[in-house]
């Protein structure tokens, strides 16, 4: 097949490539007259965080009183180290002022597992467990602190808080006067002491040692609420209030202060208050157990029992074990004509205690 001549290739014009050039430029100018907001983003690298900085961020948050964020900024840095104590142990503290104590006692064991020769760390453990209600366990996780460092204020702090707990009080509050002695610097050394003085009835005494507390750490919600609950047993239910309403400000998010200002309403004939102030710390944390027996106690005083039941049978779902609470659901059941759900719930009030009179009067009442 025949094929024609090709077409002739152009020569480039000097001009046509002077043109080019000078729109080339032009173009670079205008780009480079951009503001830099509008230029193609190029990301740059950010160093990772240490587990030392989410240690130093978590006590940061510590001193503020900001708990739950402390908890987040140890959780942190124990996963990216997880052979460091420390994360440990001060997520332990934090998780056992919070209530959730058989998580607390976990981490404190792994503290002690990663580090042996630490006295803060059994320090710590003892006191988890004896929030967590194991006081024998907690006064040798204690002894074990103090052999590692007798000069451990918090150590002997906590010691006297278990010895307490275990109603050894001339021990508790020879322990206690120690560890103010050992550091009178030590939140947790005047803290205790005062829960001893507290324990064994010298309630204004103990005001004296929180208030020592509240101006070491003013952030600290627990500190308020123990300043409140003694200011209402020696009847000050203005001051008890007060205290109350404080540990609400630097803490909202601790349902201890919501629960503790309701129980005072209470005591004070305020029910209605009360029953709004045990609601809100419901609401702050659904599984605060003590709230939902308050608020069924008020019922039942109330002569409520269709509220009563349902709160305390809550809070024994919750874990909360007492001879009270089962008589008061037993006889709500009674006096709502119910004896075949009243009578399990009195019997095991008279598990209990046997000599329960409330629970032998509801058994009497359903024929049994």
């Amino acid at each position: 097949m025949y094929i024609g001549p090709g077409k002739k290739k152009r020569r480039s014009s000097p001009l046509r490539v002077l043109i080019l050039l000078i729109l080339i430029a032009a173009g670079l100018y205008v780009i480079a007259q951009q503001p830099h907001w509008s230029r193609p983003f190029r990301p740059t690298p950010t160093p990772t965080r240490t587990a030392q900085s989410y240690l130093v961020e978590g006590q940061a948050f510590f001193r503020e009183g900001k708990l739950d964020e402390a908890i987040e900024a140890y959780e942190r840095a124990k996963e990216i180290n997880p052979e460091d104590a420390t994360a440990y142990v001060r997520l332990a503290k934090l998780l056992t002022l919070r209530g959730r104590t058989s998580e607390a006692v976990r981490q404190a064991q792994r503290a002690v597992e990663l580090d042996p020769e630490s006295a803060e760390g059994y320090a710590i453990l003892g006191m988890a467990l004896d929030w967590d209600g194991q006081v024998d366990e907690a006064i040798v996780a204690c002894l074990q602190a103090v052999k590692l460092d007798p000069n451990s204020a918090i150590a002997h702090a906590y010691l006297a808080e278990a010895y307490a707990d275990k109603g050894r009080w001339e021990r508790a509050l020879e322990t206690a006067e120690t560890a103010v002695r050992l550091d009178d610097r030590s939140v947790e050394a005047h803290r205790n002491l005062g829960y001893v003085l507290e324990r064994q009835g010298d309630y204004e005494g103990a005001i004296a040692q929180y208030e020592i507390a509240v101006s070491l750490h003013p952030k600290l919600s627990y500190l308020y609420v123990s300043l409140g609950r003694n200011y209402r047993v020696l009847g000050d239910y203005d001051q008890a209030i007060a205290q109350f309403q404080m540990a609400i400000e630097v803490d909202p998010n601790n349902p201890e202060g919501h629960d503790q200002l309701g129980w005072t309403h209470y005591h004070r004939g305020d029910y209605e208050l009360a029953i709004i102030e045990l609601k809100r710390a419901i609401e702050v944390d659904p599984e605060y157990a003590i709230a939902y027996a308050h608020l069924g106690t008020i019922y039942y005083v109330k002569r409520n029992y269709e509220d009563t039941i349902p709160n305390l049978e809550q809070a024994i779902e919750l874990g909360l074990r007492s001879e009270e609470y089962y008589y008061v659901l037993g006889l709500s059941h009674v006096y709502l004509g119910e004896c075949d759900k009243a009578i399990p719930w009195l019997e095991k009030a008279v598990e209990i205690n046997p000599d329960s009179e409330p629970a032998r009067v509801g058994l009497k009442l359903c024929g049994e």
